[in-house]
């Protein structure tokens, strides 16, 4: 694996945290207890930090990133990802917040300072653009994403489901000989 420092700057990884020996890391990036980065994953904190929670997965492919300070943004864009987020395959997040809790489809794309709220599933291919706020307790599809409707229970027990699955797995291949 690519775990490496930008400048002065390391990543800060759990001990109980997985990364792939194909992903890269670098730079301001945290990672909390029981998460786990997956095969060609890309987190690139060099111009803005990156914060993710404890038992996130973020799945194959995903490339997180940052945005640098500018005229607009005077403070750039960080990337915070909150507890028990499920971030699908090939999944591009840029400059944004995701709350505890959510469920990213495959193939998203998500831009600088959007916002998803807690409890929120984010469909497949679905496009989250600059400034966006996905509000608890949808499901939200389409390029640019739309509310859809009401989660309904089943759904709403994914968010856990496959945290501790996402948990379980990573302890698997820590503890593979």
């Amino acid at each position: 694996m690519a775990i490496r420092k930008y400048r002065t700057i390391a990543p800060r990884i759990a001990s109980s945290a997985y990364i792939d020996e194909s992903a890269v890391v670098i730079g301001d990036v945290e990672i909390g207890d029981d998460s786990s980065v997956w095969p060609m994953c890309v987190l690139r904190g060099d111009s803005n930090s990156i914060r993710i929670g404890t038992r996130t997965n973020i799945q194959d492919g995903t490339i997180i990133h940052v945005t640098h300070a500018y005229s607009v943004a005077p403070s750039g864009y960080p990337v915070v990802i909150g507890d028990s987020v499920s971030i699908g395959h090939s999944v591009t997040v840029h400059g944004c917040t995701i709350e505890d809790r959510a469920l990213i489809g495959m193939g998203c794309t998500i831009l600088d300072g959007a916002i998803i709220h807690s409890e929120v599933l984010l469909g497949a291919g679905s496009l989250v653009t600059e400034g966006q706020e996905l509000q608890s307790g949808y499901l939200w599809l389409g390029r640019p994403a739309r509310r859809a409707r009401l989660l309904k229970e089943e759904e709403r027990g994914w968010f856990d489901y496959i945290a501790k699955h996402y948990a379980q797995l990573k302890h698997d291949y820590l503890h593979t000989d």
